[in-house]
């Protein structure tokens, strides 16, 4: 999410305007499954998604909290599933294997102060936390811990703490290659800041990249797509509040920048992932429907060429909500829309241009204002196919395709 103050005084604003839908809601059992019927689940609008678990912040982390991200983790010796909830005040760590019987093993809170902004990833078992927080650095904490926990919830310690940054907006992992990408860090004028974690304990700073300035986010894989020119190469793209920048990040000490993009109406260039060939890049952008007057939108990019990238088409969704974080799962991509909660969306044509709203899950059902209200992020990677949401007013989420 942005750092401008008018959105902060939005986030922190939020008003319920349907009596009907929070008293349905307050009638609706925390853990209780919530078939999608006739168009809602419980209290929610939904198409196609059935609710699972909701777990509120009052639960999570008490009072005053507010959510912001997510991740999950599946432990390799239990195949329990775990959602990593992010809020102010750190990280809930959630058993979501049963989500009728979720279970909230502990916590492990902020390294220096609250804030609105906390960012986990997972990467060989441990869970890789930055924030906003002035000095916070990267708490790196071992998820398997979670499994010998008694006594819950826990008031878990870092294992580790990297502190050659302070602040940091957001963290991205290659886990082919085994390095952290800190962003929007005070050091190397917020572009991406490289850790090696192959040594989880022993986290090493690897350099960073300063060239193209600020990075809100990026996503660093190890490239196999139509490009045979940089096969086995590691690309980093980052949204770079006003454009797209492609990086060739494979040696730490000489990182080069391979080309950049724009695009047309720039309101604030804020989250993308690649397709699972590589070919096409799926970008939001998180002010435009705000600042321009349009529909939720979404920008696709043609990266076949990563020396040349073309912009693809934009797809418009069928509100002004605000598009947050969003992620590619084969043929389907997961759209965290604030208020109109979470999107999916069949791409299955994207090379014809054309994407295909297929189903939703609202956790917002009071309206599809273009507000930071909402959901924030959406994890759809759960072995289960159990897929978690983090919203910012009513905390964790958990839902599953309906059956048919």
């Amino acid at each position: 999410m942005i750092k401008k103050s008018l959105f902060i005084c939005i986030l922190i604003v939020f008003s319920c305007t349907k009596k009907d839908v929070i008293e349905q809601e307050n009638q609706t059992l925390t853990n209780a499954i919530a078939i999608c019927e006739n168009g809602f689940a419980g209290a929610y609008p939904c198409n196609d998604y059935d609710l699972l678990a909701h777990i509120t912040l009052e639960e999570i982390a008490g009072e005053n909290t507010e959510g912001n991200d997510s991740w999950g983790w599946v432990d390799p010796v239990t195949n329990s599933e775990y959602a990593l909830m992010c809020t102010n005040k750190g990280v809930s760590f959630i058993d979501i294997t049963n989500p009728a019987e979720t279970k909230i093993i502990g916590f492990l809170k902020t390294r220096t102060e609250n804030s609105l902004w906390r960012d986990v990833k997972v990467y060989n078992n441990r869970a890789y936390i930055v924030s906003e927080a002035a000095n916070h650095g990267m708490q790196v904490f071992n998820l398997s811990r979670l499994r010998e926990a008694t006594n819950t919830p826990v008031e878990f310690t870092a294992d580790k703490e990297y502190t050659d940054f302070g602040k940091a907006h957001n963290i991205v992992i290659n886990e082919t290659s085994g390095f952290a990408y800190a962003v929007g860090t005070n050091t190397f004028s917020g572009g991406p800041h490289f850790v090696d974690i192959n040594i989880p304990l022993n986290p090493a700073s690897s350099g960073g990249y300063a060239n193209d300035a600020y990075s809100h986010d990026a996503q660093v894989v190890t490239y196999n797509g139509p490009d045979t020119a940089y096969t086995g190469k590691e690309i980093l793209i980052g949204s770079n509040e006003n454009e797209v920048v492609i990086v060739d990040v494979t040696d730490k000490q000489n990182p080069t920048q391979i080309s950049s993009i724009s695009y047309a109406n720039i309101g604030y260039t804020h989250q993308g992932w690649f397709t699972d060939d590589f070919k096409y890049f799926i970008l939001g952008d998180e002010t435009d429907e705000l600042e321009k007057g349009v529909n939720t939108r979404t920008i696709i990019f043609d990266f076949s060429d990563l020396d040349n990238p073309k912009h693809h088409f934009d797809y418009l969704g069928k509100s002004a909500a605000i598009d947050h974080n969003g992620y590619v799962k084969g043929n389907l991509f997961f759209q965290a829309n604030y208020t109109a909660g979470v999107r999916i969306l069949d791409i299955s044509d994207i090379e014809n241009k054309n994407f295909t709203e297929i189903g939703y899950f609202d956790t917002h059902p009071e309206n599809d204002n273009t507000a930071f209200n909402g959901a924030w992020n959406v994890y759809p990677y759960l072995p289960s196919g159990n897929i978690i949401i983090s919203d910012i007013n009513r905390g964790l989420f958990v839902i599953r395709k309906s059956k048919t």
